[in-house]
């Protein structure tokens, strides 16, 4: 049995390696687990740019010091707070520096269970090492949320999610057909045509929301009326990147809409000539069947003039979003899990990120529906490293 630490960070993307660096070389005792950048590494396809803007694409340490501007310039790469993508792979080697920098305890190893016992937590991880702490952050991320509805969920493995596939050379002359019309659906959707795969799309929404290009610089009149944001220009985004602690005090009802709805599907602005005129595009469809026939499956909708419609393909690949849900961190023990309290399954927090067991915190995507659509977003990982080492550091 280890020595009992005050706190142990679960998980090792940019929020827990934001709030590992804002805990290195304090009084603060902690360790720190997991694979870095893993979501990024392992469940992004490769050739992705990324949605965000340079600005927005950071990680952080206490000084802001390391910014991903920082890096490319280190590098000598591309950069622009805006107009220029991040490529995925830049933005991988990027937290892989950080995390050399300002998280050299980086432990590699996932954590198998998580229990409660007086005075804290104790963990097993995956090598077999049973340790203890006073208090626990989760920082998982999206890779244990992925959603697929029940119709195709059933259908697996010819069915997969999106998160499933960073390496889609596999798909080299095959019929794959995506399910979605946000970011993931068109990005993924783009890259398969890019390989060599025959590739369809199908999608409920009437027309693909590409995001538009901001031309620099703005009048001043279009910032004041479209402020920028981390999240994206508009009063709405600004407003929840810098007022997630008044977020958190609106009722309920509200808040969940607003996680739910806003800054919904919208593919970059990048990708439109990947996708326009390059495959088809079943959109404005309706779902109607998915059954598997002789190792294929056949999907079957009806058009947005109502006629019947069908695909056959050789695989389904569901772009159909991550749904937050407690009862999926298996690492959690049972009786934990039950003690946490919820609100359709989805941990209520306290303006510090503590759920209802003491010591025990959830962040990122998990913290949504208290602390707003920031927190879905890597930008959101500024103000919660911030806000949690300070809560920490006083609290240890």
């Amino acid at each position: 049995m280890s020595e009992m630490v005050d706190v142990a960070i679960v998980g090792a993307g940019p929020y827990g390696l934001s709030i590992a660096a804002h805990l290195y070389k304090t009084k603060v005792k902690f360790r720190i687990f997991g694979t870095p950048m893993q979501t990024w590494r392992k469940h992004m396809p490769a050739g992705m740019l990324l949605k965000s803007d340079g600005f927005a694409s950071s990680l952080y340490d206490p000084k802001s010091a390391f910014t991903l501007q920082t890096y490319c310039a280190e590098r000598n790469l591309p950069y622009a707070d805006v107009g220029i993508p991040v490529p995925l792979d830049t933005f991988i080697d990027y937290g892989l520096e950080f995390q050399k920098r300002f998280v050299p305890q980086l432990e590699q190893t996932d954590i198998r269970s998580i229990q409660r016992i007086d005075g804290g937590f104790q963990l097993q991880t995956m090598l077999g090492e049973t340790l203890q702490a006073r208090k626990v952050v989760v920082a998982v991320g999206i890779s244990h949320f992925d959603y697929l509805p029940p119709f195709l969920a059933d259908l697996s493995p010819q069915v997969t999610h999106s998160l499933q596939h960073s390496d889609l050379t596999g798909f080299r002359g095959k019929r794959v057909t995506v399910i979605g019309a946000g970011a993931s659906a068109v990005d993924i959707a783009a890259l398969l045509n890019e390989v060599g795969a025959e590739v369809s799309l199908v999608a409920r929404r009437q027309a693909i929301a590409f995001q538009t290009l901001a031309k620099e610089p703005r009048p001043i009149l279009e910032r004041i009326k479209n402020p920028r944001s981390g999240l994206g220009p508009g009063w709405r985004s600004r407003l929840c990147t810098d007022a997630p602690l008044v977020f958190r005090l609106m009722p309920r009802k509200f808040r969940f809409l607003v996680v739910r709805k806003h800054l919904g599907p919208a593919p970059g602005w990048f990708v439109r000539d990947k996708v326009v005129d390059r495959f088809p595009l079943h959109l404005g469809a309706t779902l109607k069947t998915a059954e598997l026939e002789n190792g294929h499956v056949r999907i079957s909708f009806a058009n947005a003039d109502g006629v019947n419609q069908e695909v056959l393909a050789d695989h389904v690949i569901g772009a159909t979003g991550f749904k937050v849900a407690i009862s999926k961190l298996g690492f959690l023990d049972e009786s934990l899990r039950q003690q946490i309290f919820t609100i359709e399954d989805t941990p209520v927090l306290s303006s510090n990120f503590e759920s209802s067991v003491p010591g025990l915190y959830l962040v990122g995507i998990a913290s949504a529906n208290s602390f707003g659509p920031l927190t879905r977003f890597a930008f959101g990982a500024r103000f919660t490293a911030k806000r949690l080492a300070s809560h920490l550091l006083r609290s240890s």
